[in-house]
This record gives C-alpha cells, structure tokens and sequence, in this order.
C-alpha cells in the first residue's frame, strides 16, 4: 500500500500528528509525509491512500491546503482521509479544519476511509494534549485497515 499525508502546520502541532500517521503507516507499506506548499498531483497519482491534514483556523483549513485541495482532480480509485487540530471544544465554537477538508474531497467523487478527526491542543500555539500522538497513531491503523478491506 502506498500512502501520503499532505499536511500544513503554523506551529508545528499539525506536522507532529502528519508524522505520526506517516510512522504509523509506514508499518504496511511506503508513506510519503509532505507539506502542502510542495505537495504535487504527481504525488498524488502514485498513492493508494491520500490523508490531508490542517490546523483549523477561523473555522477553516489554512490557505495552503485549500489551495492544494482546489488542484486535486476528480480520481475516483483514491481512498482519502482528513485530520485537523484544534481547541477541544465543541465544533460549533471552533470549526474543523478536517470537516471541511473531507466535503472537497467528498465532491470531488473521492471515497472517504472514515469520518474527518479532530486532534487537540491546549491553545494556540500548542502544544498537543497528552496521548493526542498515540490516538493519531491508532486513528492511521484504522484508516490503512479500511484502505485494505477497500481494495478486496
């Protein structure tokens, strides 16, 4: 199986949960783990698995990845999966990134792995709440068993 976590990062929080998916990931195949600025389609055309990840700022994805996001073609044998961080808090107060992420993709006609998640972090700069790294290690095993049970 090959994957790639596309992410961006403003304070490193969100890099740190692409990373541990990628580790996670990597377990069962190759995983390409890359920022959203210097992320290509070519990249994307490769894979089996595409997860895209954002810090959720003023209810949205950050500039960065929608902008990837507005490129990525209509490819209908990608399975895909969103994250973000954000305050944990309700959603109604504070958005999601990975929400609004996973509705591009979802029009784009691409097959979602599982619902977008949310990971934490204590305030604006971080730092992430405690165990946050392990839960996006056990989220990425979820997600490469629902890629795999896609394939069969």
């Amino acid at each position: 199986m090959k994957s790639i976590v596309i992410y961006d990062s403003k304070y490193g929080n969100t890099e740190k949960i692409a990373k541990a998916i990628g580790s996670a990931l990597s377990k069962l195949g190759t995983v390409t783990v890359v920022h959203a600025e210097k992320a290509s389609m070519a990249d994307i055309e490769k894979v089996d698995v595409l997860i895209v990840g954002s810090p959720t700022q003023a209810w949205n994805p950050t500039p960065a990845t929608k902008s990837f996001l507005e490129n990525i073609p209509a490819l209908h044998n990608l399975s895909v999966a969103a994250f973000d961080t954000r305050f944990k808090r309700t959603r109604l107060l504070t958005g999601s990134a990975a929400r609004k992420i996973a509705k591009v993709l979802e029009n784009k006609g691409i097959f979602l792995l599982a619902e977008p998640e949310s990971f934490f972090v204590t305030g604006m700069e971080g730092p992430l709440l405690k165990g946050e790294i392990e839960r996006a290690k056990s989220w990425a095993k979820e997600i490469a068993g629902a890629a795999i049970a896609n394939t069969m």
